[in-house]
């Protein structure tokens, strides 16, 4: 005999095709997957474009979410793949543009900071820039960022480390 629908969990009711319940579960992960890729690629539109790609995926790929597993780390490492995808693209150079930063009064040293710390985060490599915006933009904990990147806690310890290092020479270097 089957299990009956009210015993199911969501993951589960998901997985046989129900709409309600994958969107139940995903739906409060669309705001902080947005800011993960906003983190990454510093673009509102292509950030969008990469949530809305992971959340296509995630529908389709949703068998794929071994069982005991938590549905955030895993659709946060769809998010990521999708941001690296968008840098990787021939398209992402040409098209990405340092003058087209939207809503920044330069007047400020506030905003100035702001404009210095997010140019200093899109210099660093991809795996350096993730798990910050995951530690600063979402507050994830060490052993979370590590699922999400397929890394040890160590390794995502020594990449934190080692980012936060490397903003402070590039922030120093611009006489912040």
């Amino acid at each position: 005999m089957g299990v009956e629908p009210a015993s199911m969990t969501l993951v589960q009711a998901a997985k046989q095709g129900d709409d309600l319940a994958f969107e139940t579960l995903l739906e409060p992960l669309l705001e902080p997957g947005y800011r993960v890729a906003f983190g990454m690629l510093h673009d509102q539109q292509a950030a969008q474009d990469a949530v809305q790609e992971a959340a296509v995926k995630a529908w389709r790929k949703l068998g794929q979410l071994r069982e005991g597993s938590e549905m955030r780390p895993w659709f946060f490492g769809i998010v990521a793949n999708e941001c690296r995808s968008t840098r990787r693209s021939r398209w992402w150079s040409v098209v990405r543009s340092p003058e087209l930063e939207i809503g920044v009064d330069v007047a400020s040293d506030a905003a100035l900071s702001r404009v210095e710390l997010r140019r200093a985060l899109r210099a660093l490599d991809p795996a350096k820039r993730l798990v910050l915006v995951l530690h600063w933009y979402l507050d994830l904990p060490l052993d979370e960022i590590a699922a999400i990147t397929g890394s040890s806690v160590h390794a995502v310890e020594a990449r934190l480390q080692r980012g936060i290092q490397q903003l402070r020479r590039r922030m120093e270097g611009h006489g912040g």
